[in-house]
């Protein structure tokens, strides 16, 4: 009967396309979103780990000053390198100095360029000898004057640059003007893997680098003829008059091409695990859909089955349908997933992740899989359709009407158990995590992960249990529709009892949607309000200078220094204090040391992981007229450090005590003169220090804001008008802009969250026509026994008063409960189950007004079906 069912399903593709175009559009929605996450995260990865594109192609051995950090390829060395020593050696060809400055470039309107994906923008110098230089000029010329410049391709085309055109460049301590000489590319490409580069006059990079002359952070050599990389490498670290570190370049470029894979598998799995919602509504959508359509072919099923179908062939009937349109809803997917993912990628280009110089990609991958999964979807979510739709009798082909036959509790109630059972086990893996890691930012968001599988498992058992709820809820609806409306409310309580099943499907999608929109909004309210009041706590400067630019995480861009100066004076001003970072790794105590080795691990071959942490610059004098820091740390002098509580805690560390760390100009001796307590984790989150020890450690360290006592924002914006790229924020505006880098895998959710909440919305409108269409033939029969068409539409309203109350009830219900357990999980003060009174009722009229408007049409559709068709037999 293989051939019997095609025509079958092909003749209810043509009779009922209507009927299939909402269910069609469901899996076109889901699919297209799956398609758009996935084409959003190749091209992501694309633009973070497929360059591979490397300023040493043409260089041998690179010779790094003093050690390098071999877990970060693109960390600069902490030592210096006499270039004069090199290039005097008969076994080196050709040597070129090499030093990287970061950098904020902005367009002459002021406008900061965004670097490529995960990306820096660099100041290097530019190499003029062709056996090492590795860039193709593509315009212009190379940059001779100490004003002039060549940038990489990606620049110019994200900052709309041509050469001859006029660029700002915000150095570490100053802020130039320089003019574009050329564009270039490295093999081919638009950027490197570090990212984006600006290339200048040697000497002019050496001075920025404020590195003495004829000294550079590394030297670019080019092996004599005869010799090879390795041997030349060799022979330089067996130097006994050198404290360089000697590598070839091809490990250098291996180990970029590492970090580079790395961080792009990175991006993708976050992107996928937002992906995983769109694949979640776009189930859930589907599913529902399917089920109505069931539900409005029962007859039909039933004459089948009278005919002599199996109730396996009925089965495969319905999951044939289901391949068909899923084959048609991938296509339309897979094209619409395109547009999509350019709506994504401009959403994240807003918070620094910029990746619109990537290609779109046609591999299998980004065509087939999508297709794949469109497939799958459409499949799974028809399985419970296919069930029911082969338990359908015969006997129910002779019903006038559809009515929904009594079905056993314990099934249900037990596939609920087993959803419920896979909840609480990723809650438990959440608890697992917190207790075994130490507290921080990684661990919230593996906490907020499990959470999440967790939150999506309960949905679906409160899906599954929804029908439950029908009856009580609905009879209660319809008390009050009595009430207001007198036989019309009973007529609606009678149709919203008799088919719980029907009311469970639109309720169920508002439930998601409700749980989608109030759980974004709760945690972005929560970490809002609490970096808010964090921030009120520790700052208590009244204004802060900072860039109009931001960085690849989405925080602020660094300043250059001489911004202090220009404000000092400014009237009203009694106190103006530059924050600095800087990135260091602590060498001694080692982890064992310090007391963190775990039972049972002694003797391991496993080296411990480098402790990585910031530390944050401020002048003693005015650190307590700007900043209220818990713990109050003591004036801090040269070769002092103040750590945070939860750095001591967890390094088990001591006052008094030294530490060698190693920072971006070599290893430095520190002694701990206290601990402290940043609550707002914006200003001095891990460790303190005055600008002398600062500058031993980092001379060019970034400069993160000038905090400024006294004076007001117009005074202090005349004083930096002069300026480019910079701004004067109040307090509580630099706090929301500081926080942007702690908040944006939050932000990132909000796209997908909003693409997967108009799907599910679009899923219960959806439903609800459906079960409107359904049931054409009953509303028919009420206009014959003398029901109104107000009347008519009073009933669907009811029902539809009575979707929203389950669905808005159980979406809040699921809301809460995650918030709760995320709190507990996580141990974070940031996520607190403490929602303001007014979201309840805005949730409510926001969910009875999306209700409403999905039903309207529908409502008048079932007021408007005539008599005669009523009785006319399907």
């Amino acid at each position: 009967m293989g051939n019997p069912l095609w025509l079958i399903a092909r003749r209810t593709f043509t009779e009922g396309w209507l009927r299939l175009t909402a269910t069609l559009l469901a899996a076109l929605g889901s699919i297209a979103l799956i398609a758009g996450s996935l084409q959003f995260a190749l091209r992501a990865q694309e633009a973070v780990a497929g360059s591979d594109a490397s300023e040493y192609v043409r260089a041998d051995v690179l010779v790094q000053g003093g050690t390098v950090d071999p877990d970060d390829p693109y960390a600069p060395p902490d030592g210096r390198v006499r270039l004069d020593r090199l290039t005097s050696r008969p076994d080196v060809a050709a040597a070129a100095g090499d030093a990287m400055v970061t950098v904020t470039a902005m367009r002459p309107d002021g406008q900061a360029i965004t670097a490529a994906a995960e990306g820096r923008t660099l100041l290097r110098p530019w190499v003029s000898d062709p056996r090492l230089n590795p860039y193709l000029l593509e315009a212009g010329r190379a940059p001779a004057a100490d004003d002039e410049v060549a940038v990489v391709r990606h620049l110019s085309r994200a900052g709309e640059l041509r050469v001859g055109d006029t660029m700002t460049l915000t150095l570490p301590h100053q802020t130039r003007q320089v003019r574009i000489a050329g564009i270039v590319s490295v093999q081919g490409r638009g950027a490197v893997a570090a990212g984006d580069l600006v290339l200048a006059p040697p000497e002019t990079v050496r001075r920025a680098a404020m590195l003495p002359e004829g000294s550079w952070q590394s030297v670019w050599v080019k092996a004599a003829p005869g010799v090879s990389a390795d041997r030349l490498r060799g022979d330089l670290a067996r130097d006994p008059g050198g404290t360089a570190t000697a590598r070839t370049a091809a490990s250098v470029r291996q180990a970029q091409a590492a970090a580079a894979a790395g961080e792009g598998a990175s991006v993708a799995g976050v992107v996928g695990m937002l992906a995983s919602v769109a694949i979640f509504v776009g189930l859930f959508v589907v599913a529902n859909t399917f089920g109505t359509l069931v539900r409005q072919r029962t007859r039909r099923l039933a004459l089948l089955g009278a005919i002599g179908a199996t109730p396996r062939q009925v089965g495969r009937l319905i999951r044939l349908e289901a391949l068909l349109l899923g084959a048609i809803a991938s296509v339309g997917g897979v094209a619409a997933g395109f547009p999509v993912s350019e709506l994504i990628i401009r959403l994240f280009a807003r918070d620094g992740f910029d990746v619109s110089a990537s290609d779109a990609q046609y591999g299998w991958v980004a065509l087939a899989l999508p297709a794949a999964a469109g497939i799958v979807v459409t499949q799974a979510a028809a399985w419970r359709a296919a069930y029911r739709a082969a338990g359908v009798s015969p006997v129910q082909a002779l019903r006038s009407s559809v009515a929904e036959p009594r079905e056993r509790r314990w099934p249900r109630l037990l596939s609920a158990s087993v959803i419920i059972a896979g909840a609480c086990f990723w809650y438990m893996v959440a608890v697992a995590v917190r207790a075994g890691e130490p507290p921080g930012p990684d661990r919230t968001f593996a906490v907020a992960l499990m959470n999440l599988f967790g939150s999506l498992l309960t949905v679906t058992g409160l899906a599954v249990l929804t029908p439950f709820f029908v009856g009580p809820l609905g009879g209660l609806v319809g008390r009050v529709g009595t009430l207001v409306s007198g036989e019309t409310g009973r007529l609606a309580r009678a149709t919203i009892t008799r088919s719980p099943r029907r009311v469970s499907s639109a309720a169920s999608s508002l439930m998601l949607g409700v749980a989608l929109l109030a759980s974004v909004v709760l945690v972005t309210m929560s970490v809002q309000d609490r970096f808010r009041e964090a921030g009120r706590q520790v700052m208590a400067a009244e204004h802060a200078i900072a860039s109009t630019a931001r960085t690849a995480e989405g925080a602020p861009a660094p300043l250059s220094r001489d911004v202090a100066a220009k404000v000092t004076g400014a009237h009203g001003v009694s106190r103006a204090v530059v924050l600095t970072r800087t990135e260091v790794t602590l060498v001694s105590p080692e982890p064992d040391a310090a007391g963190l080795e775990e039972p049972g691990t002694a003797g391991s071959d496993e080296a411990a992981e480098p402790f990585r942490f910031l530390v944050s610059g401020v002048e003693p004098a005015g650190l307590r007229d700007v900043l209220r820091l818990g713990g109050r740390p003591p004036a801090l002098g040269a070769g002092q450090i103040a750590l945070s509580s939860a750095v001591m805690k967890e390094r088990g560390l001591r006052r008094g005590q030294d530490l060698v760390v190693r920072g971006a100009q070599g290893r430095v001796t520190l002694t701990v003169a206290g601990a402290y307590h940043d609550p707002s984790h914006l200003f001095a989150d891990q460790a303190l220090v005055a600008p002398a020890t600062m500058d031993l450690l980092d001379a060019n360290a970034a400069t993160v804001a000038v905090l400024v006592r006294g004076g007001s924002a117009e005074t202090l914006a005349r004083a930096v008008a002069g300026v480019p790229g910079v701004r004067v924020l109040g307090r509580d505006a630099y706090v929301e802009a500081a926080s942007q880098s702690l908040t944006r895998a939050l932000r990132a959710t909000h796209s997908f969250v909003g693409m997967a909440l108009l799907l599910a919305l679009f899923g219960m409108a959806t439903t609800v026509s459906m079960s409107v269409a359904e049931r054409r033939r009953e509303f028919g029969l009420l206009g014959a026994v003398g029901a109104t068409a107000r009347q008519i539409r009073s009933i669907v309203r009811w029902e539809a008063a009575t979707v929203v109350a389950l669905g808005t009830i159980l979406g809040l219900v699921i809301v809460m409960g995650t918030l709760e357990l995320l709190h507990l999980t996580s141990g974070s003060s940031y996520l607190r189950p403490a929602p303001q009174w007014w979201l309840f009722p805005l949730v409510a009229v926001g969910a009875a007004v999306a209700t409403l408007a999905t039903s309207t049409l529908p409502a008048r559709r079932a007021a408007s079906v005539p008599v005669l068709e009523a009785a006319r037999a399907e």
